[in-house]
């Protein structure tokens, strides 16, 4: 079992930066693959950014070359750093973590980039 929990959500001004931080507990953090998710008003959860056991990252497109997936394993924490931040980017996000798939999920921290 793991248990996820976000902080760092909040409001932005379009073109700011928020860093989203998701601390995990309950077992070995290092041996899981953790996700980035988001999830706009009236639409689907989609993938914005994974980092695997291994330290290999993947982005969605929309999001590459702004923001930066890390993790920390030696205090079980996986970060989500969002700079050039778009309007569009406004969202509930949510840390996840898995081996085979993505199994384990948080609460949720709102984002909203809003002049």
């Amino acid at each position: 079992q793991v248990q996820l929990v976000e902080s760092g959500g909040g409001l932005a001004q379009p073109g700011g930066s928020l860093r989203l931080s998701c601390a995990a507990s309950g077992s070995i953090f290092s041996i899981y693959a953790m996700g980035w998710f988001r999830q706009a008003h009236e639409k689907q959860r989609v993938m914005v950014a994974t980092i695997s056991s291994d330290g290999s990252t993947n982005y969605a497109g929309s999001v590459k070359g702004r923001f930066t997936i890390s993790r920390d394993n030696a205090k079980n924490t996986v970060y989500l750093q969002m700079s050039s931040l778009k309007p569009e980017d406004t969202a509930v996000y949510y840390c996840s973590a898995g081996r085979n798939s993505y199994a384990y999920w948080g609460q949720g921290t709102q984002v909203t980039v809003s002049s």
